[in-house]
């Protein structure tokens, strides 16, 4: 007689053995991944100014052109849209579209702020002739602080998609992991501006 043994008959150690993934696990995991990398942008850049920082070829220095009262300004906007930003997840986490629309828009204008007053510093100095090919400190500092720049311009693209997204189709779970990952990001270079103020302005100024 055929052996008619269905697979459940198998031994228990041929059995797979299943687990339940967290929708939007591997999505978080990647975005995780993503910020580690851009620590490694960053450090090397700052490696970089730590360098380069004092090497003025004859060129102005930072206390020469630097305007401390104007990147406090700066750094107030960018701090503001962190602070809006968690209003905004908070609106997330009760389901409120409506407010969790109003903070994401105030965020963005917080952060158009901050790279109008960027953009204003780097036309301001490239006028005075403090141009990145001027010296290795300003070539350091240009390519530090424009590439923070550069990702908060990235990051108001991406709150503005995701605020086409949430008025369209709402706080889903999608929405809100998507919601979730540009928290991370906007608050990461809340964290990278603190260290490019400290180190670039005010030890620039000091020193």
């Amino acid at each position: 007689m055929a052996n008619t043994a269905t697979p459940t008959d198998a031994p228990a150690f041929y059995l797979a053995d299943e687990h339940d993934h967290e929708a939007g696990g591997s999505t978080m995991l990647g975005f995780w991944i993503y910020l580690m990398s851009d620590c490694l942008i960053f450090a090397m850049l700052f490696a970089c100014y730590g360098v380069f920082g004092n090497a003025y070829a004859g060129g102005p220095k930072p206390a020469e052109i630097f305007e401390l009262p104007l990147v406090a300004l700066n750094t107030s906007m960018l701090l503001l849209s962190s602070i809006t930003y968690g209003f905004a997840m908070l609106a997330m986490a009760e389901d409120r579209k409506a407010g969790t629309l109003a903070w994401l828009a105030v965020t963005g204008l917080f952060g158009l702020a901050f790279v109008g007053v960027e953009l204003h510093e780097f036309s301001a100095l490239i006028a005075e002739g403090a141009t990145p090919q001027r010296s290795a400190f300003l070539s350091a500092f240009f390519t530090l602080v424009g590439t923070h720049g550069l990702h908060v311009s990235l990051g108001i693209v991406w709150l503005v998609t995701l605020m086409v997204q949430v008025g369209r189709h709402g706080l889903g779970a999608a929405n809100k992991r998507r919601l979730m990952c540009l928290s991370l990001f906007w608050h990461f270079l809340d964290v990278i501006w603190i260290g490019v103020f400290t180190f670039v302005y005010l030890l620039g100024v000091i020193r």
